[in-house]
């Protein structure tokens, strides 16, 4: 343990996305529309999570390379990589705009900042987070992000303590299953709030970042070994604080619905009590500046990769943030925006599995660090549910049915 606790972090850092504020906005509708129904979704979403995140940091250590790295260096055709590149920059756009909303959110509700002020402080305070990696090989960004993330796990989890479910009640959203199209619409966006395309595009550059290209060896194995440790806590804690949030919804279930997160916030300080409120709202500040931070790098390492183009940092922060602040201004339901943000990034996941699944199971590519085919085999099933999920929801929004 002492060989491998150093080596732990950027599993911990890349868990941050499975906690953003997109997995509040639809976990909570979730639990508060459908009680523990979907359920089932997160635990899974979590379970594909493990495997996929793990798949991605693998191909940084083996690699030496990132993802978006690898796709640029293989796509031949210069328009088809621009192409990739759109889709993969507007997953990044949609990540960045429920984050900052989130963090945007959570200013208002804590200290009734405005939300477009609210917007443009959290942009400004995750960019100062985010230039912290260039220093120090990211360690000092790395014990911060995770810092925010024990805030997150506390915030967002102490509702449950206080006001424990029925286990009985709580098993019956493991029983897989859908109430109409509503539920799958939420399925999709869980889903994408779960597995989140720019983690997988991230964790491969944070663990280049992090160990370089590790040659075959003891070393290699030391570093996969805390790799699967790495990727384990975080999707352990992630997977806890996600089931929490749609516990806690649930026992708002018959009970009007939570339109958005403002009701979400009220709710919870009449039925837990203010201080638990205030702790879901400093959570919800946390996840959104974590996971902002998190998704700037990722915006920047998919530029980088696909385009060989590398923006200052200030500016891509600039830029990024101006679609969350219009909408602001708008006064658009953030509640609303943040769900369908989520399943933008559903429809966005199999651009970034497929190649994922393709290069680690590449023998010539990983060597000794390939794939086995059960693994493989597990990556192609996980794909083909998320594929087939999204399927369902087009075809059931456009016959009505459910």
């Amino acid at each position: 343990m002492r060989r491998l606790l150093p080596l732990i972090g950027p599993g911990l850092v890349a868990g941050v996305a499975y906690v953003d504020p997109g997995n509040v906005a639809s976990n909570m509708s979730a639990g508060a529309t459908f009680g523990f129904l979907l359920l089932w979704v997160v635990v899974l979403g979590n379970l594909i999570a493990w495997l996929v995140q793990y798949l991605s940091a693998k191909l940084g250590v083996v690699t030496g390379k990132s993802l978006p790295q690898l796709i640029g260096e293989r796509i031949r055709n210069r328009w088809a990589r621009r192409a990739f590149w759109v889709q993969a920059e507007l997953v990044a756009m949609a990540t960045d705009l429920a984050e900052v909303l989130g963090g945007a959110i959570a200013l208002y509700l804590l200290f009734g900042i405005p939300l477009v002020w609210g917007g443009l402080i959290t942009g400004a305070l995750s960019l100062g987070i985010l230039a912290l990696h260039s220093r120090a090989r990211g360690k000092i960004f790395e014990r911060i992000i995770i810092g925010l993330l024990v805030v997150i796990a506390v915030g967002f989890s102490i509702g449950v303590f206080v006001n424990p479910p029925d286990p009985a009640a709580v098993a019956t959203g493991l029983i897989p299953g859908f109430d109409g199209v509503t539920s799958v619409l939420l399925a999709a966006s869980i889903l994408g709030a779960t597995v989140m395309p720019h983690a997988v595009y991230a964790h491969s550059a944070l663990t280049r970042d992090r160990f370089g290209l590790v040659a075959s060896g003891p070393r290699r194995r030391d570093v996969l070994r805390a790799t699967r440790w790495d990727v384990t806590i975080a999707l352990v804690v992630a997977g806890a604080v996600n089931i929490a949030i749609l516990v806690v919804g649930a026992g708002f279930q018959g009970a009007g619905g939570i339109d958005d997160i403002f009701t979400a916030y009220a709710s919870i300080a009449v039925a837990l009590g203010s201080t638990i409120a205030i702790f879901f709202g400093i959570a919800l500040l946390a996840s959104g500046l974590a996971s902002t931070s998190v998704g700037a790098y990722a915006g920047g390492e998919i530029m980088s990769g696909l385009l060989n183009i590398r923006v200052p940092l200030i500016w891509r922060r600039v830029i990024s943030i101006i679609p969350a602040i219009v909408i602001l201004a708008l006064g658009v339901n953030p509640l609303l925006v943040l769900i369908i943000s989520q399943v933008v990034l559903s429809f966005g996941i199999s651009f970034a599995l497929i190649p994922l699944i393709r290069f680690t199971r590449n023998r010539a590519l990983m060597g000794d660090g390939t794939n086995s085919r059960g693994t493989t085999a597990l990556a192609v099933v996980a794909t083909a549910l998320i594929i087939a999920l999204n399927v369902a929801l087009i075809v059931l929004s456009i016959t009505g049915m459910g």
